[in-house]
């Protein structure tokens, strides 16, 4: 199914959660945010919160620095 990553088309397979998301782009969870469909997910649903065709995803990442 399509479904849009932080504006770009992604091909990922049926019922693909955002905890899944999050392993295939090899990302640290403690600094994102996930974003879906204009709502900020809490981390403790992202194994339940599944994509379907045409969601779409904003993953926040979180800089440190001073």
């Amino acid at each position: 199914m399509t479904i849009r990553v932080n504006g770009s088309k992604r091909e990922v397979p049926d019922g693909t959660t955002l905890e899944e998301l999050i392993e295939v782009f090899q990302l640290k969870r403690k600094a994102i945010v996930l974003e879906l469909n204009h709502k900020v997910i809490d981390r403790t649903a992202y194994q339940a919160a599944r994509l379907r065709e045409n969601d779409t995803v904003e993953i926040v990442h979180f800089v440190g620095g001073g």
